[in-house]
């Protein structure tokens, strides 16, 4: 348990900082550029992550909303519920949940609806022999065809609005106080973990994906709109009193509030 705890104290004094929650939204798009522009001029070799069927990739990213979702529940619900004491506050912050998952929706839509009317059905992933005859891109994976159209990368997308929610949402930490022989602590201590390990993997893959995959106009559309899910959010909606409104931080909410402004 101690390793945890260090472990808990480590990531606690890493990814809560304002710092982080300021500059990260910023080193995702620096990210997302230099690896785009390396994949283009200097690809890097073939390797195990670059392969889709790596385990973070099938057993992580392409459940990223899931792991996201299903770690936030317990953490925004103990977190909130301990400084508050109002569960009717408590319901109105996990609606911060629903929004997430109607953005995460919309946007998986909005994504494959382009792929959609952009796309042609080809013989082979080298675009030659046009299939007139499969006008979706269902059909043309039946058939054997490649689909090929504007393909709006979705883990630079999910990645971001994932990573930068989960670091909003660990802010409330520095008003959290408990005692470390109470259940509720143990509790806490291990979420900590592992939304800070989850958001780790996340930047990870994020940077995997703007090494190996898509091309830079992709990326840079996925990236948007995972920075604009989170701004209209925590930047803009939840600053005021009609939303699910941000993470209890009695003594920090108004220096957030302005950081927002400048």
């Amino acid at each position: 348990m101690e390793h945890v705890e260090r472990c808990a104290w480590f990531l606690r004094g890493t990814l809560v900082r304002a710092a982080v929650r300021r500059y990260l939204p910023w080193a995702l798009v620096a990210s997302m550029l230099a690896g785009s522009l390396l994949k283009e001029l200097s690809p890097l070799p073939e390797s195990y992550l670059s392969n889709k069927r790596n385990v973070l990739n099938v057993y992580f990213v392409k459940v990223a909303w899931g792991w996201t979702f299903c770690l936030l529940l317990p953490f925004i619900a103990l977190t909130n519920y301990h400084l508050t004491g109002k569960a009717g506050l408590v319901l109105r912050r996990l609606s911060t949940l629903l929004v997430g998952t109607a953005i995460w929706y919309v946007c998986t839509v909005i994504f494959s609806s382009v792929e959609h009317y952009t796309g042609s059905c080809y013989q082979s992933p080298a675009l030659e022999g046009l299939r007139k005859e499969h006008q979706n891109k269902q059909q043309c994976h039946q058939e054997g065809g490649f689909w090929h159209g504007f393909d709006i990368s979705g883990h630079s997308f999910l990645l971001t609005f994932c990573a930068l929610m989960i670091v909003e949402e660990m802010a409330v930490l520095h008003e959290v106080k408990t005692d470390r022989s109470h259940s509720l602590h143990t509790a806490i201590t291990g979420l900590v973990v592992a939304l800070g390990f989850l958001t780790l993997i996340w930047v990870w893959m994020f940077l995997c994906t703007a090494v190996y995959f898509h091309n830079l106009s992709q990326k840079v559309f996925g990236t948007l709109f995972g920075l604009l899910g989170w701004y209209g959010t925590y930047g803009f909606w939840y600053l005021k009193s009609f939303s699910p409104g941000l993470p209890p931080q009695t003594s920090r909410l108004n220096l957030k509030q302005d950081s927002y402004k400048k």
